[in-house]
């Protein structure tokens, strides 16, 4: 008598992002870009990249502000490798500075490609400044 076929092994786990990184970097945002997003050479427009990195950092400092806040100060962008459509970009956050009106973040952004075969590449990161704003837009402190 036969042996039972060996049953096939169950499929590995999909990689998820971790909720934080090990510098205490907190996930706040995922998106997948689509084709509306990319320009005519097929990478994914700059300027989309920043107005997510801008969503992504102000997570953090909304917490803290516990109201309206504006971002004054987009103190460094890097791209450091195109972002395609397809990819899965995972947004991290830490918060770097609090001062008496203002919250400073850095944003790291990571991009899951190639299903097949993952990769988990660094494509963006900045360092963003949001000021808490009173209802006529004026600098107020930040909750104590």
């Amino acid at each position: 008598m036969d042996a039972a076929p060996t049953p096939p092994a169950a499929p590995a786990a999909p990689m998820m992002a971790p909720p934080q990184l090990a510098d205490g970097s907190e996930l706040v945002l995922r998106v997948m870009p689509l084709p509306a997003d990319a320009n005519a050479n097929g990478d994914i427009f700059g300027g989309w990249i920043m107005a997510q990195v801008d969503l992504a950092g102000a997570v953090l400092p909304a917490r803290i502000a516990k109201g309206r806040l504006a971002t004054v100060a987009v103190n460094q962008f890097l791209f450091k490798q195109p972002v395609s459509v397809g990819d899965l970009l995972s947004f991290y956050a830490r918060v770097t500075r609090i001062g008496n009106t203002s919250v400073s973040v850095h944003v790291q952004v990571y991009a899951e490609r190639n299903p097949a075969d993952l990769q988990v590449v660094k494509v963006t990161e900045a360092d963003l400044t949001y000021v808490a704003i009173d209802d006529q837009g004026r600098p107020r402190a930040l909750p104590k």
